[in-house]
């Protein structure tokens, strides 16, 4: 049994007539001319435009097709708009429910309908990343025999996430983030066209700016955003969208942000600060604001990661792997779950213990290079591994740490020019305690006091 042909019959016939339907889907593009943003796929002549046949040299001939991009930029709307084009049944399974049971009955119904009524299959498969290789593999047969057009579609890099079987049999399309510019396009669309508002009601500039801050650069987030909220002023005999009835019906107050403004870096500076300062809950709302304001996730997720290194060190080691996990995180699931995982590392960041230890110590260091403080490598540190090296001098009288008891050999490692420098300083916050007894035992033993040992 394949439900999804049932829905896509559903929309076929929404489409048709479209009374009673989601703005979304009344506004879902007809054609590839209609599709929002992605322009560098659009253009003419490009493997896009020759797979459904439109333009110089006919169809790409590609038997599967892998859409890589962010969550809501369009993957799913783009395989339907091909197989649209195409005239070929579309089939959706997601890799999150579905398993080879179900590949398998729709590659088989995807036989049938082509031996019996000539008739030819896309198959859309989302989150093909979460298919493991055995799964991936049971695609193959009918990628090879053309019993399907698969479209793929993942959040992770293919290179990494998509056997080397199917990869180097599809055409891979690298999607991009829809811009404020795309989205509100969209809007005015569907305020103006038939199939859509029909001129029912106008939006000013605030509500816009609003709507756009809520969508997030989802289309469909925005067009479902915009839907409640005409039918609230429609409802209200109004024939304009005020920001209060998009508030209203979002359930969202208006955040007074500029992503690409001062504000944007006014936010970001103050999530920062807060976190260095140890205010969880002022952490939290600068968080808030930035993810309601529409922030690229991933702008936030790489603060935390540098936020983690510049003010919690080694007073808290496992500060930078959290950071680093949430940002893969962030990446491979966007919003809105992805406000979860930023939520879970901004805690754990300002409740860590701080240090700027790390901070001080590679800036100090650079200072002296900048001054001119360098000088050559020691020489007993040099390469030895070549013809020669000996006659120079290189390599020899180096004492191998693993031979000494204790395993720190008492030698020179840094150049005359900042030999005995002091660059870390170790804090006694947190994990960091540690790193400052076992320093100064480091240091005095490489000075060959062996009472420091």
């Amino acid at each position: 049994m394949e439900p999804d042909l049932f829905t896509a019959a559903a929309e076929d016939r929404q489409e048709k007539d479209p009374t009673g339907s989601p703005l979304a889907v009344r506004m879902r593009p007809r054609t590839l001319d209609e599709v929002v943003g992605q322009q560098h796929l659009l253009k003419p002549g490009s493997p896009l435009r020759r797979l459904v046949g439109d333009g110089a040299g006919g169809p790409a001939g590609a038997s599967s097709v892998i859409l890589w991009g962010p969550p809501g930029t369009g993957k799913t709307t783009l395989a339907y708009v091909v197989s649209k084009a195409t005239n070929k049944r579309f089939v959706e399974l997601s890799a999150i429910t579905a398993g080879v049971k179900e590949v398998r009955a729709v590659i088989d119904g995807a036989r049938r309908a082509s031996g019996g009524f000539g008739t030819e299959t896309v198959l859309f498969l989302d989150e093909i990343h979460r298919f493991s290789k055995a799964q991936q593999d049971s695609l193959l047969p009918a990628v090879e025999n053309r019993w399907v057009t698969l479209i793929a579609a993942t959040t992770e890099n293919p290179y990494f996430s998509v056997i080397s079987p199917l990869l180097s049999r599809s055409l891979l399309l690298t999607l991009e983030s829809l811009t404020d510019e795309d989205v509100r396009g969209l809007l005015r669309r569907a305020l103006t066209e038939e199939r859509g508002l029909g001129g029912a009601v106008t939006l000013p500039e605030d509500a816009e700016a609003h709507l756009l801050r809520i969508a997030g650069g989802d289309a469909r987030r925005a067009l479902t955003a915009l839907e409640a909220a005409a039918g609230a002023a429609i409802a209200k005999s109004e024939d304009e969208i005020t920001l209060a009835t998009v508030e209203e019906t979002v359930d969202r107050a208006a955040v007074a942000y500029d992503r690409d403004g001062d504000q944007h870096y006014d936010v970001a500076s103050a999530l920062i600060k807060s976190i260095r300062g140890s205010d969880v809950d002022a952490a939290l709302h600068y968080l808030a604001r930035m993810i309601e304001a529409g922030e690229d996730p991933r702008f936030i997720a790489r603060r935390l990661m540098i936020s983690a290194s510049e003010d919690i060190g080694l007073a808290d080691p496992t500060a930078l792997p959290l950071a680093v996990a949430a940002a893969q995180a962030v990446a491979m699931i966007g919003f809105p779950e992805a406000a979860l995982t930023l939520s879970h590392a901004t805690i754990a960041l300002a409740l860590a213990p701080k240090s700027n230890a790390a901070t001080t110590a590679i800036a100090a260091a650079r200072a002296d290079l900048r001054a001119g403080a360098a000088g050559p490598v020691p020489a007993h540190l040099r390469d030895g591994h070549y013809k020669g090296a000996a006659k120079l001098g290189h390599a020899q009288g180096y004492v191998y740490p693993h031979d000494v008891p204790g395993g720190i050999a008492a030698q020179q490692y840094a150049p005359d020019a900042v030999h005995g420098k002091r660059y870390y300083e170790p804090t006694r916050y947190g994990a960091e305690a540690r790193y400052a007894d076992v320093v100064e035992k480091v240091r005095a033993r490489l000075r060959g006091e062996e009472s420091g040992g």
